[in-house]
């Protein structure tokens, strides 16, 4: 049986501007495609759609879509597709822009399968109004529940959320942390937001020029030095941890790899897994461990590589096995003399879960 995953190796010239990839991504999950604008995101999620005619091979757990001279057009592409604006259809209620997603799955409307999604989505209370009676926030929610009741093997998503305001972002974001728990199709999700990386992404793709600069991980790849995400304001690095005990307090402890961080009391019960992000401002270095402070995190760590970054200078860093970085002013980096292999202590001010 073919192993799961997307394989794709597409090429597609336009007058100033070509996309050329080799990608091997996870078969379940959340594939973040980060890059600026004009990286050629869109264009690759076209090219998955069949949107574009790319040259090359495209295979989607295990189907090929493309190679050669077949290519199968979107129609026949078992994908569900959600844009930046949710294109709903005005005539109709949300229940009946639902139902139109069922019957492209070939389902009879009115049966109770849009129950599970409309229930994943929290829109139950919306199925009655019409999408301009919506929210930018709701009727990206509705796009999202009308794709999925195509029965997608892979939903494609092109920057869902660039055209709301961060309260509305804030309000839907929970809602792709529930897909992204739940679903067990391959997402591919295009940003140029760090922040919904952090959040929502398990392996990333960073493209620079129509190129893949970087693939794998999101744990890794993350906390690269050399990649654009290292120049953003809220580099860092995304930890998987889990819940290690309460307690009295005040205080739940988190088990990370090589020992654990202290954060303010989590509902979580012991043995549930989280996810951390760490920024790099909120993590400063000392050469040795300070008692008489009120940061409770300090972990033993190694430098292994620094660039400079804006006029300050981002540390890379192992914590005995867990990955850091440290964002330090140049004046500091020079006080210190640190240089890669040189031991010292992360001093973590602040940590955010999701």
């Amino acid at each position: 049986m073919p192993e799961p995953g997307i394989r794709a190796r597409l090429r597609l010239a336009y007058p100033a501007f070509a996309l050329d990839v080799d990608l091997a991504l996870p078969g379940r999950g959340v594939t973040a495609i980060f890059g600026h604008s004009g990286s050629g995101k869109t264009s690759l999620l076209r090219c998955v759609a069949g949107l574009e005619r790319a040259a090359g091979r495209l295979e989607v757990n295990g189907e090929t879509w493309q190679d050669g001279d077949a290519f199968l057009p979107t129609h026949r592409r078992p994908l569900g597709y959600v844009f930046q604006e949710a294109s709903l259809f005005s005539h109709l209620t949300v229940r009946g822009n639902l139902e139109y997603g069922m019957r492209r799955a070939g389902l009879p409307a009115g049966t109770d399968g849009t129950a599970p999604v409309v229930e994943l989505l929290g829109i139950g209370d919306l199925l009655g109004r019409r999408p301009d009676r919506l929210s930018g926030g709701e009727r990206q929610r509705v796009a999202i529940a009308r794709a999925l009741l195509t029965r997608p093997r892979i939903l494609l998503m092109d920057e869902p959320l660039a055209a709301l305001d961060p309260a509305r972002k804030s309000g839907i974001l929970p809602y792709l942390e529930r897909l992204h728990d739940e679903l067990a199709i391959p997402v591919l999700y295009v940003t140029h937001s760090v922040d919904e990386v952090a959040r929502l992404a398990d392996h990333l793709v960073v493209l620079e020029a129509g190129r893949a600069a970087a693939c794998g991980p999101l744990s890794e790849t993350f906390a690269r030095l050399d990649l654009p995400l290292a120049q953003d304001e809220g580099a860092g690095t995304v930890l998987d941890a889990r819940i290690a005990g309460h307690d009295a307090d005040g205080i739940t402890r988190l088990a990370i790899p090589g020992g654990e961080i202290l954060v303010p009391r989590r509902p979580e019960a012991a043995g549930q897994p989280v996810r951390l992000r760490i920024a790099a401002r909120d993590v400063s270095l000392a050469l040795a461990r300070h008692e008489d402070t009120s940061i409770l995190n300090v972990l033993p760590a190694t430098v292994i590589g620094f660039a400079d970054v804006a006029g300050q200078v981002l540390v890379s860093l192992d914590a005995g096995g867990t990955r850091l970085l440290a964002r330090v002013t140049q004046r500091s980096w020079d006080r210190l003399a640190v240089r890669p292999g040189t031991a010292l202590f992360a001093q973590i001010k602040s940590v955010a879960l999701f």
